[in-house]
């Protein structure tokens, strides 16, 4: 406690402070509420109206590209576009053909994947820059969820049916038709099923305008969740570096099975395919650096990965390594399109909850990327536009066997390095795919699985490199790292989609954690001004004697009442239901001892009379007010801290209140937000108007002077706490 200055009660003659003439404030009238009924049939009205100028916005809004096509500039823009839609179709070449081996799928599935993408992005994003396609994180939950499903429908594993072989089935077992389809077949059919069910979801998402859920997922516990399925496909890919041939674990703590898998399986390392990736590692990583050190001086990055495709493939047509030295390649890749078919509806039901968390990540990481990008470049992006467009990303492609896609921040990069400026260059990207659709793609038949691999878990340097900053998010914020470590370490080690839920759940729980936490702090006044600040906090600050202030910085609802009660009590070291117990106990004593024998005794006739009686009890609590003496005599709350009050905050205060009076300490409230008045008046905590009069608890103070100033005015006898309720 800080030294009391008594000088702080001559505000009198100040504006501020008067007690007499305090801050008053005239509220709005509010609107009287709208009857159920009239709400519907408003809502139905604004949103079934059919005007000319409403169609034509609406339409304008769903296809963004019809808003800025018409005004393309195209002196200014269409270089950077050109630019960067050309680098980006020679990046998404190999990275689609290696992501397609994480979805297990052929490698002709990732191209088609990226083409409609591109397109249909491009007809409906609403963002400018970032680049729509493969994604790691997707392409690895969509992977877990086809082998599972092809585990189910009995088909052996790839290891089991030798590289370029594979089992058939009857597709009734799976999607309900009576053709033929083998594993490969089979393996796209529950991938774009899961991919139509996705989109699905994310399309429903933007209609019911569920959009604002994006920021529910943090930056921590995405980067967590991208981290930890980054060690999950870093370790799905190691057999391929290896050439190991063992199926994918399924369920939770795959990392561990595999780790099991490899180290008993390494007796069988395909010394081809391991010389290969060290080979390819060596030369692409340092590229890669090389890229990322002369980033600002190249116009574009160099396509290192292309180059090492290119050569890989060649050393293994002529080099036979397929054939000679059972090295598993990626065969044959058809060109042109495969006609359109629908999903397999029986598959629906196995796949839907899995479905669904891709929805949720693909959304979140492409709405993330796309306001990022809108803030740095100064334009707005629409939360449900980005769910439409990356719902219909997925439900129009998987017609035509293509897998999950989303915004990846890596290609937004480097198409924002290049100079991109609208869509344009993602259609630009997507004649370059095409080109490798209707003639490139078959020259990859000899491509190395195990070269793929490289390329994917070269691409995961940027999340792996997280690692390096835990130190400083743990400086920065504790709870952001703690919400990270938690997200990362389940989406690796236990489950991926589970790691999402459980990083959710992380992120309320410590929401919830720190209006726990919140404390009620001591205030005193600055020696110049009417302003108040935590005395443990700041130097120089003077208590008001006979007045204590106090701040509770959190809402108070039925989760913290009681800790913010203990909290207040502790604070102001005077907690007035002990404090009421002890009287009542000293008192009753008292009472004891004086009828034991310290009083004397007398018979029912010769009883004292009233008026000595009365002198008792004076004189009880004349020796109670000595033994228990308070040094305050009201308390003045700060409530611009508290958000909202609900029921149980309400009665909190009641409580408060009721306590403290019985100990003649009045209880003022200032500096209250219109949602805690309105709450406080619907709760009852106001006195009711009697006889035109306003009571004692409708006082509102809007500054903690004019609160401060009042309870020195005001002057509650300390007898009178038996009186009070």
């Amino acid at each position: 406690m800080l030294p009391k200055d008594d000088s702080c009660a001559a505000v009198e003659d100040r504006a501020e402070g008067d007690p007499q003439h305090p801050l008053i404030l005239e509220r709005v009238e509010k609107k009287p509420e709208k009857k159920w009924h009239t709400v519907v049939l408003d809502r139905v009205k604004k949103h079934c109206s059919c005007t000319p100028e409403k169609v034509k916005s609406k339409i304008l809004g769903f296809v963004p590209i019809l808003k800025w096509l018409p005004h393309y500039k195209l002196r200014d823009w269409i270089l950077g576009d050109l630019m960067s839609g050309i680098i980006i179709g020679i990046l998404l070449v190999p990275q689609s053909i290696a992501y397609s081996l994480l979805a297990s799928q052929d490698p002709i599935y990732g191209i088609y994947t990226s083409f409609f993408s591109s397109v249909i992005y491009a007809i409906l994003g609403s963002s400018r820059h970032i680049s729509v396609g493969i994604f790691g994180v997707l392409c690895l939950l969509v992977g877990q969820v086809v082998d599972r499903e092809l585990a189910l429908a009995g088909y052996l594993p790839e290891s089991s049916i030798g590289i370029n072989n594979s089992d058939t089935l009857l597709a009734g077992q799976g999607n309900g038709s009576n053709v033929e389809c083998d594993r490969s077949c089979y393996a796209i059919t529950v991938g774009a099923t899961v991919t139509f069910t996705a989109g699905i979801y994310q399309v429903l998402m933007g209609l019911l305008q569920v959009g604002f859920v994006s920021v529910y997922l943090s930056d921590s516990l995405l980067s967590g969740f991208a981290t930890g399925a980054s060690l999950t496909i870093l370790t799905s890919q190691i057999k391929y570096l290896l050439g190991l041939k063992i199926p994918r674990p399924q369920g939770w703590f795959t990392m561990f099975k595999t780790w099991y898998g490899l180290f008993t399986n390494l007796a069988t390392t395909n010394i081809c395919d391991l010389i290969t990736s060290l080979v390819c590692l060596a030369v692409l990583i340092p590229a890669k650096e090389l890229n990322d050190l002369f980033k600002s001086k190249l116009k574009a990055p160099i396509p290192f990965e292309l180059f090492v495709i290119i050569i890989a493939t060649l050393a293994s047509h002529f080099g036979h390594f397929s054939s000679e030295y059972g090295s598993g390649v990626a065969g044959d890749i058809p060109t042109g399109f495969l006609p359109p078919q629908l999903p397999a509806w029986k598959l629906i039901p196995n796949v839907a909850m899995d479905a669904f968390s891709i929805a949720i990540v693909g959304f979140a990481i492409t709405v993330s990327l796309s306001e990022m990008f809108a803030k740095k470049h100064g334009y707005t992006v629409d939360a449900n536009q980005e769910m439409y467009a990356i719902g219909f990303c997925n439900i129009l492609p998987s017609f035509f066997r293509c897998f999950t896609t989303s915004a990846a921040l890596t290609k937004t990069l480097v198409k924002e390095s290049t100079g991109c400026q609208t869509q344009m260059s993602g259609l630009i990207t997507a004649v370059i795919l095409l080109l490798v659709l209707l003639v490139i793609a078959p020259l990859f038949y000899s491509l190395q699985k195990c070269v793929l691999a490289v390329i994917i878990v070269v691409n995961l340097r940027g999340a792996l490199r997280k690692f390096r900053d835990i130190p400083q998010m743990w400086r920065v914020n504790k709870i952001d790292a703690s919400i990270w470590l938690i997200t990362m370490a389940t989406s690796a080690l236990v489950n991926t989609e589970l790691g999402l839920l459980v990083g959710v759940l992380a992120s309320a729980f410590f929401v919830l954690g720190r209006t726990q936490q919140a404390q009620v702090t001591e205030l005193g006044r600055t020696a110049t001004r009417e302003h108040y600040e935590n005395v443990s906090s700041y130097r120089g600050l003077q208590t008001h004697s006979g007045v204590a202030v106090f701040r509770y910085g959190a809402p108070i609802y039925y989760a913290n009442q009681s800790l913010f009660k203990k909290s207040l009590y502790k604070c102001a070291d005077l907690n007035p239901v002990k404090e009421k117990a002890l009287r009542l106990k000293f008192k009753k004593n008292k009472k004891q001892r004086d009828e034991t024998g310290k009083m004397p005794k007398v018979k029912s006739e010769d009883n004292l009379s009233k008026e000595n009686e009365v002198e008792a009890s004076a004189s009880i609590t004349m020796m109670l007010d000595e033994k228990f003496s308070i040094n305050i005599r009201s308390l003045v709350i700060d409530c611009s801290g508290i958000l909202f009050l609900d029921t149980a905050g309400i009665n909190a205060l009641k409580e408060v209140r009721k306590d403290y009076r019985g100990l003649g300490v009045e209880v003022v409230l200032a500096q209250c937000n219109t949602s805690v008045l309105d709450s406080l008046e619907r709760g009852g905590y106001y006195d009711s108007k009697k006889d035109g009069e306003v009571g004692k608890n409708n006082m509102i103070f809007f500054t903690i002077a004019d609160a401060v100033s009042y309870a020195q005015s005001i002057n509650v006898p300390n007898g009178d706490y038996d009186n009070k309720s």
